[in-house]
């Protein structure tokens, strides 16, 4: 497969086994506290591999994926495969959902869950430009900002710092959109999930399992 690869859905949605993890991405779901979470990052990692392997042809349980910072060690920095470092890998959970791309070039996902309730005044101050600022009215609205600009960071273009920085107002809502040469793909799921997919040429979303 050429195009870029997207998947999603819940935690027990996505087949495999924690002994395709490595050591060390076996070590860090072990630190978690809740079940919940570490059920979660779990799926996540099992979910790029599937990514992966449909993009490059290989079994799931054949794929590896590393992480490693400077500063941090192995287990922390960008993500990739031992098997293709040169593609851009990138995940995401939230509260039991789970999404992950690989393909060429810069990749990055989000998966955020929208909260009820009136619009988070902090959030909005924090992410959003004025005229962003100005045109939102709810929380639909500024998760949808926030995934997208997350979905930027996770690609290595923005940081969270920065995110007033960069206007997104312009955007529609999506499911496909290009901004600037970056292509955007969205969906959402149940439990009031948004997922948004951000790749160097349109993603193909393919059903796990």
């Amino acid at each position: 497969m050429h195009d870029p690869v997207a998947m999603g859905g819940t935690a027990g949605e996505v087949p495999g086994s924690p002994a395709w993890l490595t050591d060390v991405e076996r070590e860090r779901a072990a630190r978690f506290v809740r079940d919940a979470d570490r059920v979660a990052f779990v799926a996540a990692h099992l979910l790029v591999r599937h990514c992966a392997a449909a993009f490059l042809g290989l079994p799931p349980e054949k794929v590896t994926l590393l992480q490693h910072c400077d500063v941090h060690g192995p287990g922390h920095g960008r993500p990739y495969l031992e098997q293709a470092p040169d593609l851009g890998v990138s995940l995401s959970h939230t509260r039991g959902y789970v999404c992950a791309a690989v393909g060429r070039g810069r990749v990055g996902v989000d998966a955020e869950r929208v909260p009820a309730g009136p619009l988070d005044g902090g959030l909005a101050a924090q992410a959003l430009t004025a005229r962003e600022r100005a045109l939102v009215t709810d929380n639909a609205g500024l998760i949808r900002l926030w995934a997208r600009k997350e979905a930027l960071v996770k690609r290595g273009e923005l940081t969270l710092d920065r995110l007033r920085e960069v206007d997104l107002s312009g955007l529609g809502d999506g499911p496909r959109f290009e901004w600037q040469g970056r292509h955007f793909l969205e969906w959402t799921a149940p439990d009031d999930v948004l997922v948004t997919i951000v790749t160097d040429c349109p993603a193909t979303r393919v059903t796990v399992g």
